[in-house]
């Protein structure tokens, strides 16, 4: 059976049961393959050039950019590769506790703000086994084709039966704070209001996994001191601003009601209490949700019907100079990345790129170069970069 197939089963199966689709299955192993195709498309104030740089991936999940000009690129079923002109090479010292199943793997990845005299990679992944795993953080060093040196630096707090929402972004903010990002972990959505909890957070931490004297809660015996914000449901795109330093995340609604949201720092963002979104099954309110409440954080975007948000990156204009200042936030959904347009803060415009072209999209980030890099969430996955047609 193709993997489209295992997955639409897989999905129908979790809709009658009331419960969240889950958005992969594993499937057969990965195959190398060279650089293959170049295309052009159509967008408002810029046609595009989509090219891929590596094919046969197995659901690969995030990229990273070495200085010496190759990607770092991670496969959730527990694999990291360096890419180097269309070649992939295997990296060892993968942890042996990883436990890769439906939406757990190996995950995201950032390079330490200060790579280029410490040589730190931070990597998360789902820690554990079949009958519980935790969102966990490392970091290592590259040595040749194996990763070296390597320590946990975060583990969250209470393990959860394994397969759902484990978050996993990572954005260093320009203090060299870490944020990284937990879900909810799916079956118990109230885990993201109890804040002692990790689940549905987004986390603060030092480049070693201490806990920062400034974080919002770190004199309240009632939160966890690493909790940044709070009330999330499952956040995959993440970003730090740049220019203004704001933080952007976006996350996953149920049946609609995903989100573009301005984290601030103690904010509470109010899953599973205040939704837009629907309960899979009856498409009633979710669980007695209501739609906005005092004390709760709105979404600057609900998109509604939903995109599934995944990567999400800012344009700063180097390249796409029409596009400057608007991010990009990928979908797996919907098998696109939505360009969202801001004037004085506010969402003036969106429009859809790429969609349906090369499947559904996993990350997004902005390369070195000025180019977008893209990952798309699939068993036979790969690397594209997208550039404007000059």
């Amino acid at each position: 059976m193709r993997a489209s197939g295992i997955f639409w089963l897989t999905s129908l199966a979790f809709l009658l049961a009331g419960c969240e689709p889950l958005s992969e299955v594993e499937t057969e192993a990965v195959t190398d393959s060279p650089v293959t195709e170049t295309r052009e498309l159509e967008s408002q104030y810029h046609n595009l050039r989509l090219r891929t740089v590596v094919e046969g991936l197995e659901y690969p999940w995030a990229i990273a950019f070495l200085p010496d000009g190759r990607l770092l690129v991670s496969e959730r079923p527990g694999r990291l590769n360096i890419i180097d002109d269309g070649e992939v090479i295997k990296v060892g010292g993968i942890p042996e506790d990883l436990h890769a199943t439906n939406q757990g793997g190996l995950l995201d990845i950032a390079l330490h703000p200060g790579y280029d005299d410490n040589g730190w990679i931070y990597l998360t992944y789902s820690q554990g086994d079949a009958e519980a795993t935790r969102t966990t953080l490392i970091r290592g060093r590259l040595d040749g084709e194996t990763l070296a040196d390597v320590e946990k630096v975060f583990t969250e707090g209470r393990a959860s039966g394994p397969g759902r929402h484990y978050g996993s972004r990572l954005a260093w903010l320009p203090d060299g704070t870490l944020l990284m990002s937990v879900g909810d972990r799916g079956a118990e959505p109230p885990r993201a209001q109890d804040t002692a909890d990790h689940a549905g957070t987004l986390l603060r931490l030092n480049d070693d996994g201490s806990v920062p004297g400034d974080n919002p809660f770190v004199d309240d015996e009632d939160y966890l001191p690493e909790i940044y914000s709070y009330g999330h449901r499952n956040i995959q795109g993440l970003i730090v601003h740049p220019e203004s330093g704001e933080i952007w995340a976006s996350e996953h609604g149920p049946r609609g009601g995903d989100e573009l949201n301005r984290v601030q720092a103690g904010n509470n963002y109010g899953w599973p209490q205040v939704t837009l979104g629907r309960d899979y099954r009856t498409e009633a309110t979710f669980n007695g949700a209501v739609r906005s409440k005092e004390g709760k954080t709105d979404p600057v975007i609900d998109w509604t019907p939903e995109i599934a948000p995944s990567g999400l990156t800012y344009v700063p204009g180097k390249a796409f100079e029409n596009w400057e200042g608007n991010l990009l936030a990928g979908g797996l959904r919907s098998r696109q990345i939505r360009r969202v347009v801001f004037e004085d803060g506010i969402v003036v415009h969106e429009e859809e790129l790429i969609r349906e072209e090369i499947g559904r999209i996993r990350d997004v980030r902005k390369g070195p170069n000025g180019g977008i890099y893209i990952t798309t969430d699939e068993s036979d996955g790969g690397v594209y970069k997208l550039t404007p047609v000059r």
